[in-house]
């Protein structure tokens, strides 16, 4: 019996009639269904129209899913062990159906009546001249209620396990029409009625009822309209609300000069002129650090955009104040690189820094912590290592986070609490991020974008070639080692078929090392399998120029840098991802040369892996790259974003919403800034989110 007291949206699902425990436990495991709204949410992938009943006589093997009427009139169990299946017929004086199941078949065997009239619901097939129907839903006759079974049938995702227990499309569907009868009363609205008034929103009731059982095309529309700007509201007003009380509760240092550090070298040790979008980043955070509140900046910046130099600008603003920074990067090669950048522009003896990872020795780490601790220590770089406790800076005010979305919330989090108040935070990506992504993932943070190349640099030529072109390919490969070049060649690497890529990738080697042999040629290979400290010295020696030819999985992806690096090979492309893609191809066009990315392909590609190579061959502008690859991929897909905890979307499409996402947005804002607390009465019914989603009042809102 179901407590009365109880929350309907928090009921647990085992209470809904006809599920029961073994149910509830598929259901959370399969579907992460747990309650009644999480059932609610579980919204229809497509509806199929039932208006239309086929005669057996009119049925054949091409048509899409349909229903007939007909009486059972036999049922017989044919072969034998994993092959078992059940045959029924069904006819209807027209002519006889097959109807065939493989899994449930005892189930089957004990629900179905011989000589009871079923509705029959499936896809029709044909084995051997005989026109059969796999799977069927089944349906008595006698109980079939118009209602239950509405002319825009939903289509629900279920699962195999699911579907055993009787909880198909149909099984679900059937639940469904019990919950929304049981929520008439009890599904109450979540939006103010000036929201819903000013946007001619249906009530979420109506809004659920015809999402499930819609009564027309309109009014589907309409419903989903409603509940797709209800998720861009609610994500909106969860992160403009963490953004303002950010805000005006955490106080920041306040840097008040531009010192000796900064100018100098600003002056006489900048290695090139910054560009305008450079200059325009650095007086935004120059701005920021000058107000008395914490900066949380995300400066985005497309491969090659300089977003190092306005780190290192942004520390020395830090240092020239009298604080710390640390510099924290998510793999140890991208570490070592920005530490060997500092290194090449700074010197030797301009500032105090070091380099901390994971395979930093003992002995030296224990002299990082004691200079950090007492001051001497200016500049720490490093990988997760300086999340650890024995990290203790004396006074630190800046933190950069180099491509952010590697790390956690609650990890980027341990640094704050190394200092009594929260330092500035500057979060870089060089991944360009979707402007609904940005305003959804990232909407309590200020953005920052550097949207020009240095000055010299020259738009890489963008190349597809099929299997069948390849000596064309080893003779570009040929004239760029000849006038001294260097040449990356990646191949993919997929978890589900690790076993063929790394067997790709080594084949790959080996008819490199045919094409290019020794002595004349010196060919490296770096794949995710290696130690650390061997990926290390291939890497060094690529760096070196001792090798010509990097072979490499997208360990490549970010970070390493080689302005010699004029050609990327990307093997098997259509494999990759937009963004991986064009990560890739940022590997080269660092220096002066004219450089090249090679895209090779099989013959066959689906329509998905041909729009990617056709893009990228069409454009270099990341974010309109970045735009089609969550259009293709869905913003889910898209790295980061998942553990992001944000992105809880079940109707709303980024890729498709952003008039809807902006209107939400709009609300909010005008919401918050008329009522930043949520306390008048018209937005009571708005607390109500923070309470349910937050029920213990700490969350993240006092983390970058």
């Amino acid at each position: 019996m179901l407590p009365v007291e109880t929350d309907f949206w928090q009921t647990p699902i085992v209470y809904l009639k006809g599920i029961g425990p073994s149910r509830a436990e598929t259901l959370k495991k399969d579907l992460g269904i747990v309650n009644y709204g999480d059932f609610l949410n579980h919204y229809p992938f497509r509806y199929i129209d039932r208006t239309k009943w086929y005669k057996i006589s009119e049925i054949h093997a091409d048509l899409p899913f349909i229903q007939v009427l007909g009486t059972l009139t036999h049922m017989e169990l044919n072969g034998k062990a994993a092959g078992k299946r059940l045959i029924a017929h069904l006819e209807d004086g027209t002519g006889v159906l097959e109807l065939v199941w493989f899994q449930a078949i005892k189930y089957m065997e004990k629900n179905l009546v011989i000589g009871e009239k079923y509705i029959v619901f499936g896809r029709p097939s044909q084995f051997k001249e005989r026109i059969n129907m796999v799977h069927p839903e089944m349906e008595v006759f006698s109980l079939y209620k118009p209602q239950s079974n509405p002319s825009f049938q939903p289509v629900y995702h279920s699962s195999e396990k699911l579907k055993r227990q009787g909880l198909d499309s149909g099984g679900i569907m059937r639940a469904m029409f019990q919950l929304i009868g049981l929520g008439k009363n009890r599904i109450t609205e979540n939006l103010p009625a000036f929201v819903l008034y000013k946007y001619r929103l249906p009530s979420r009731k109506e809004a659920l009822e015809n999402i499930h059982f819609p009564e027309d095309a309109a009014k589907l529309s309409r419903s989903r309209g409603r509940m797709k700007f209800e998720e861009l509201f609610f994500i909106q007003l969860k992160v403009l609300r963490i953004r303002d009380n950010r805000k005006k509760t955490i106080k920041g240092y306040v840097f008040e000069k531009v010192g000796d550090l900064f100018l100098d070298f600003y002056h006489k040790r900048l290695p090139f002129e910054l560009t305008g979008a450079q200059k325009k980043v650095i007086r935004e955070i120059r701005k920021d650090t000058l107000t008395g509140q914490q900066m949380n900046r995300l400066l985005q910046g497309d491969v090659g955009s300089g977003k190092t130099i306005v780190a290192l600008l942004t520390i020395l603003l830090a240092l020239d104040n009298g604080y710390q920074a640390l510099f924290m990067a998510p793999t140890e090669i991208l570490a070592q690189q920005h530490f060997a950048s500092f290194q090449q522009v700074l010197g030797e003896d301009f500032i105090q820094f070091d380099l901390l990872t994971g395979s930093t020795p003992k002995s030296k780490r224990k002299k990082i912590f004691e200079s950090l601790e007492n001051g001497n220590l200016q500049v720490l770089i490093g990988t997760h290592a300086l999340l650890e406790d024995t990290v203790q800076p004396k006074n630190l005010g800046m933190v950069i986070i180099d491509e952010q979305h590697r790390f956690g919330v609650e990890q980027r989090s341990r640094l704050w609490v190394k200092n009594e108040s929260a330092p500035h935070v500057l979060v870089m990506t060089a991944t360009p991020i979707p402007r609904t992504l940005a305003m959804t993932l990232y909407g309590d943070l200020d953005v920052s974008i550097l949207d020009e190349l240095p000055k010299g640099r020259k738009p890489i030529q963008t190349q597809w070639f099929q299997e069948n072109q390849r000596l064309r390919v080893l003779g570009i490969m040929k004239e760029q080692i000849a006038l001294g070049r260097q040449i990356y060649v990646v191949y993919p690497l997929i978890e589900e078929s690790a076993k063929m890529d790394y067997l790709n990738l080594f084949a790959g080697f080996e008819q490199l090392e045919r094409t290019f042999p020794k002595p004349q040629f010196q060919i490296s290979i770096v794949h995710g399998r290696m130690p650390a400290k061997d990926k290390d010295f291939e890497m060094g020696r690529f760096i070196r120029r001792e090798t010509q030819i990097m072979v490499a999985t997208t360990v490549i992806e970010v970070g390493v840098n080689v302005p010699n690096a004029t050609v990327v090979v990307i093997e098997s492309a259509e494999r990759f991802g937009l963004s991986t893609l064009h990560q890739l191809r940022g590997r080269v066009g660092r220096g002066a040369d004219q450089s090249f990315c090679i895209l090779m392909s099989g013959y066959k590609l689906s329509k998905v892996g041909k729009t990617r190579l056709e893009t990228m061959v069409r454009t270099q502008d990341g974010f309109e790259i970045a735009e089609m690859d969550m259009n293709l991929r869905g913003p889910g897909d898209i790295e980061g974003t998942q553990q992001s905890g944000i992105l809880d979307l079940k109707m709303a499409d980024l890729g498709k919403d952003y008039a809807l996402l902006t209107e939400a947005r709009a609300t909010v804002t005008e919401i918050l800034d008329q009522d930043p607390q949520l306390e008048l009465p018209e937005h009571e019914i708005l607390q109500e989110f923070f309470r349910v989603k937050n029920p213990g009042g700490i969350g993240w809102e006092q983390i970058s």
